[in-house]
């Protein structure tokens, strides 16, 4: 269904001028970029404060759309938000009806954009939204949400317009989508687990791009100035003592290996040991010629085919890359795109 109009707010104002009012506030205070976890957080703690919430999620897109369908965001009764739906020019809107849904204590289905009631809220790329507002999300299952994350395991997530909401490990069905039954359900893998192993600018560089890109980080150097510049970034960092005494590396199905390693003689004994783990994702830096040598050398250390066949190599989405900053961005751009 759709809402009547835009909301009125906890100062009295209605229509429009409380959508901006809104906006301008929201500019001031969100942050643009959250995960999942980010907005089961808020929603688990202010529940802890007594403040009641909402979930939102996107649940279906006509066109073009700035976030994928099953994108949540979080609204506090206070005004709090995690997460978003634009660059800032819908968000707004998004916490005006969240907080009109408190204030009528029932879940609804609004359309912004092409086809919406709120003439004066249009999605920058055109098209349309439908967002389910779920008021007061049961915190148990918000709790059971997040701890599936935390501990580093997927979670779906089901989602109806009348105000149900559950949690399961494997999916019923597809996700991202309306279920026979009309639920909602939208699948969260963990965050991406990156562990950057080896020296120099490139290992510099990789580390400032995942930390943008809000990977989880851990690094692996016999380089200072790498293991200083993780340190001060928070990063579990690992100072490598020599190639003949490597450590044992771990990893699940969201982790990925990436080796800048310009003294090659560090690499197989730790590859050998990340090609041990479930990582979806190995590869390592170097020319064609590089890599061949490498496929050798893993061979020699007694690494089979079938394993030396899962480590990448040359990187990366940008051929040739040389420059560190480039090399850094190709490579995270072909993890991420094997993550997604």
């Amino acid at each position: 269904m759709l809402a009547d109009g835009p909301a009125s707010d906890p100062l009295g104002r209605t229509g429009l001028d409380a959508v901006r009012d809104l906006q301008s506030a929201h500019k001031r205070t969100s942050a643009p970029a959250a995960k999942p976890a980010d907005v089961f957080r808020l929603l688990i703690e202010g529940e802890r404060k007594g403040i009641r919430g909402v979930l939102a999620t996107i649940t279906g897109l006509a066109g073009a759309g700035p976030r994928a369908v099953g994108t949540h965001m979080a609204v506090l009764e206070n005004g709090d938000s995690a997460g978003s739906f634009s660059s800032g020019c819908i968000e707004a809107a998004i916490v005006a009806e969240a907080l009109d849904v408190l204030r009528e204590g029932a879940s609804r289905m609004v359309r912004f954009g092409e086809g919406s009631p709120y003439i004066d809220v249009r999605l920058p790329c055109g098209g349309g939204m439908d967002v389910l507002f779920l008021s007061d999300p049961a915190p148990n299952v918000m709790r059971r949400a997040l701890a599936r994350l935390d501990a580093r395991q997927p979670v779906v997530l089901r989602l109806s317009p009348a105000g149900h909401l559950s949690v399961a490990s494997k999916p019923s069905s597809p996700t991202n989508g309306w279920d026979q039954d009309g639920t909602f359900a939208v699948e969260h893998p963990p965050n991406l687990h990156l562990v950057l192993l080896g020296h120099g600018a490139e290992m510099l560089t990789s580390l400032k791009v995942a930390s943008s890109f809000g990977a989880e980080v851990v690094l692996y150097s016999p380089d200072a100035q790498v293991i200083e510049a993780g340190l001060a970034k928070e990063v579990t960092s690992v100072r490598l003592k020599s190639a003949s005494d490597p450590v044992e590396l771990h990893g699940d199905t969201w982790t990925a290996f990436l080796f800048l390693f310009h003294d090659h003689a560090w690499e197989p004994p730790l590859i050998a040991s990340a090609l041990q783990t479930a990582s979806f994702w190995i590869g390592a830096m170097g020319s064609p010629r590089t890599q061949e040598d490498r496929r050798a050398a893993l061979a020699t250390y007694g690494v089979c085919d079938e394993a030396i066949a899962r480590v990448r190599g040359p990187i990366g989405l940008v051929p040739s890359s040389r420059d560190p900053s480039t090399l850094a961005l190709s490579a995270l751009a072909e993890i991420a795109c094997a993550y997604q």
